[in-house]
């Protein structure tokens, strides 16, 4: 055997290397950078494979491994493996970390999470990971990107804030505010700013204008990728749903043939209530606000301002938010159209269908 491809049996398996592939029926695969650990067993739940490879060994051990279920985590880089080990036959299914933790025995290492990893791919109603494709990821990282951009921003608004506030000059909440009052502070030497002060102002209105044209070329790409999806169009049609929130929909959810119904899927983003049930009586909470934040995020916002449009307006859905507006806070409203929002777009997804406000999608 090749030791540059690192593979080596472990000494707790006496079988041999034919002989334990051509048994393993189930491996937990757990990831890492460049030392990855495998646990195999037979259709009888036995162990017959304990083995530790380094990155360069992973693909080849699997290109000759007979077809089997391999589990992993859906961490950094498990769509990429999930993508190669596929290709070479196998029945790939991500799990999402939380849900290996109670299978993990004794003291968590490497071997134990590989262990407890293929315990958990073998449950019969384990929920899965779906599998992204290469669109969705490229989608993905110009999402993500841009976040970081957008949070940049945000704390050297608070910054330039903060260090103005030290010398009492107070500007408004709201970036637009902050830009308008710029100029002004910096070229206003009667304001009592010291001259280094005034100098580092203006280097930071100079980053700042950086990052606003950062984040317009993220969203120039994000305005592209919305007019070549024929599925994100779609999802546009909807009040409350723009380009962002359309794109990072089917960058997450893909065909949303993953979920069942529309509620397990607003499930996932979190948009539903939390139970505190017991003794046969029924609790409800607040939104769980579980799963993808920014794609929770994204909904809510998304339906305050489509909240705001309602007025005046008599389709069947401006009525329901007016007539629930009576009654409950604005949040409480926002959420539940997120929820109602969340629920329409999974219908969208997985039915191909093309929204009609007077209608409602049966399935959502």
């Amino acid at each position: 055997m090749d030791p540059a491809l690192g593979l080596g049996w472990d000494v707790e398996v006496s079988t041999t290397e034919q002989e334990t592939s051509m048994n393993i029926v189930r491996i937990g695969l757990d990831l890492a950078k460049y030392v990855f650990h495998l646990h195999g067993v037979d259709e009888r739940g036995k162990v017959v494979l304990r083995k530790t490879l380094r990155r360069p060994g992973v693909a080849p051990f699997f290109a000759n491994l007979p077809r089997c279920v391999v589990g992993m985590e859906a961490s950094n880089g498990a769509h990429y493996w999930a993508k190669t080990l596929s290709e070479f036959g196998h029945d790939v299914r991500l799990i999402s970390p939380q849900f290996v933790t109670p299978y993990v025995k004794s003291s968590k290492n490497d071997r134990n999470d590989a262990e407890a990893i293929c315990e958990a791919v073998g449950r019969p109603n384990m929920r899965f990971v779906s599998v992204k494709s290469a669109e969705q990821l490229a989608i993905q990282a110009v999402h993500r990107i841009r976040i970081r951009l957008v949070a940049s921003r945000v704390r050297l608004v608070n910054q330039i804030r903060g260090l103005l506030g030290e010398h009492g000059v107070v500007v408004a909440q709201a970036i637009g505010n902050l830009r308008r009052a710029l100029p002004p502070i910096i070229d206003d030497e009667a304001n009592g700013l010291n001259s280094i002060v005034r100098a580092l102002i203006g280097e930071l209105r100079e980053e700042l204008s950086d990052l606003d044209g950062r984040i317009t070329i993220y969203d120039r790409k994000i305005i592209n990728l919305y007019r070549m999806s024929e599925a994100c169009q779609r999802l546009g049609e909807v009040e409350g749903i723009g380009p962002i929130t359309a794109t990072a929909l089917v960058a997450a959810a893909g065909d949303g043939k993953c979920f069942k119904n529309g509620r397990q899927f607003a499930a996932w983003i979190g948009l539903v209530p939390k139970q505190r049930s017991s003794g046969g009586r029924s609790r409800l909470l607040g939104i769980s606000k579980r799963g993808d934040r920014y794609l929770r995020t994204l909904l809510i916002h998304g339906a305050r301002a489509a909240l705001g449009r309602t007025r005046g307006k008599q389709d069947p859905r401006s009525l329901w938010l007016l007539k629930m507006r009576e009654r409950r806070h604005a949040n409480v409203v926002a959420v539940a159209l997120a929820n109602k929002n969340a629920r329409i777009a999974w219908g969208l997804l997985a039915s191909g269908m093309n929204y009609d406000q007077h209608l409602t999608v049966s399935s959502a």
